[in-house]
């Protein structure tokens, strides 16, 4: 089965094809690209388990951790305009 693997960082995004045995699951795809990962995972934007089984056609997208909780962040943005 082909997937996608995904994973976005600020400088672009990094993107790998690969080829996997049916039966596969995220951490199978995860591993098999080599790029950096955390914890946390989705399949066409859904979030997901590392034991996920993939189906043909999947992009596997991994997430990296929030830099600052958006509701902080938008806390920081109204006290700006006042």
């Amino acid at each position: 089965m082909k997937v996608e693997v995904v994973c976005a960082r600020p400088e672009g995004a990094d993107c790998v094809r690969l080829t996997l045995p049916a039966g596969a699951r995220v951490r199978d795809a995860v591993a098999a690209a080599g790029l950096p990962h955390h914890d946390r995972f989705g399949v066409f934007g859904k979030r997901v388990g590392p034991d996920h089984p993939l189906a043909d056609g999947d992009r596997v997208e991994i997430y990296r951790p929030l830099a600052v909780d958006p509701k902080e962040a938008r806390r920081r943005r109204a006290a700006k305009k006042r």
